[in-house]
């Protein structure tokens, strides 16, 4: 065996993964995934301190997952496994490891806690929006509205400034992310087709009109300072409970405009570019139920046009 693969295979298994994820990942994926990476090694770090590269088996592995599934879902389990693996099978190419440990693993996981709403209905967005203070200056309010009529993302949204709304054809232009969760700034998007054009109807057409006809071009709408997530999930959790309807994210509203289309008859093709899908895959797994429950709709429908249709 040559030496550096026998001094490789004495390294500390969590040093290895660390080295690993700055060979293969820095630079190549977005920086939400990368600290996922690092997360990942942090658990490494915790769990496993003292194993060295060459020691890794399928026990030794298996009893790594379940120590960290006693404190996480299964869902988290698995992608813990995933980020594991690309690396352990590195290290199996090359000689480290004789035999793949992360072969048949079995994923457990704590029990999943009760899932909040995801969505609303049509009848809790109208209440939710009637109850929106849209005064005639900028607020968070605006930003709400937007979101619900446009399925936008948080960052997207944040992003926009009076140049990206083509008026003259009622047209949002999504083309850049703004940088919430660092020190501010514009960023691309999140891939190629979150670059679009979202459709407004007339009558948010007429409110922006009004809202950004004095505003510099190009800056964006609803940043004056420092915007947090949580400060706008605070703000939409008391709209919610003034109305008394269940309480989502600003990223719930995404899913509630994607979920009220759908019930609309809009085709998943069109729902995903509206959401800037990169797939319609990615549209279909994450609105399967309400697929699924369109499916059952079609099937009464299907049924009670063939009993009509007299031999």
């Amino acid at each position: 065996m040559h030496t550096t693969t026998v001094n490789k295979s004495h390294m500390l298994f969590c040093e290895y993964y660390k080295q690993w994820i700055s060979v293969y990942k820095e630079g190549a994926i977005r920086p939400v995934t990368m600290n996922k990476y690092y997360m990942t090694y942090q658990w490494l770090v915790k769990l496993i301190p003292t194993l060295i590269v060459g020691d890794l088996d399928r026990i030794t592995y298996q009893k790594l997952l379940n120590d960290y599934a006693l404190e996480h879902e299964r869902q988290t389990t698995m992608d813990f496994h995933h980020h594991l693996k690309c690396a352990i099978l590195d290290a199996v190419d090359e000689g480290l490891i004789p035999h793949d440990p992360t072969r048949k693993a079995i994923i457990k996981g704590k029990q999943p806690r009760q899932k909040k709403p995801k969505y609303l209905n049509q009848y809790e967005l109208h209440k939710l929006l009637d109850d929106l203070n849209l005064s005639d200056q900028i607020n968070m309010d605006w930003l709400i509205l937007l979101i619900a009529k446009t399925g936008m993302r948080f960052s997207e949204a944040l992003a926009l400034t009076p140049k990206d709304f083509d008026l003259r054809h009622q047209l949002v232009i999504v083309s850049k992310t703004w940088d919430y969760k660092g020190n501010g700034g514009f960023l691309p998007t999140k891939n190629q087709s979150s670059i679009r054009k979202i459709p407004l109807d007339w009558q948010t057409v007429i409110q922006f009109a009004e809202l950004i006809k004095n505003l510099p071009e190009d800056e964006p709408i609803f940043v004056q300072k420092k915007v947090y997530n949580s400060t706008i999930n605070d703000i939409l959790a008391r709209h919610c409970k003034n109305v008394n309807i269940p309480i989502i994210s600003v990223h719930g509203l995404r899913h509630t405009h994607a979920s009220i289309l759908l019930f609309a008859g809009v085709s998943i093709a069109s729902v995903a570019r509206r959401l800037g899908h990169s797939n319609i895959t990615t549209t279909q797994k994450t609105y399967l139920h309400i697929i699924q429950e369109l499916e059952s709709k079609d099937i009464d429908i299907i049924m009670r046009s063939l009993s009509n249709l007299n031999s």
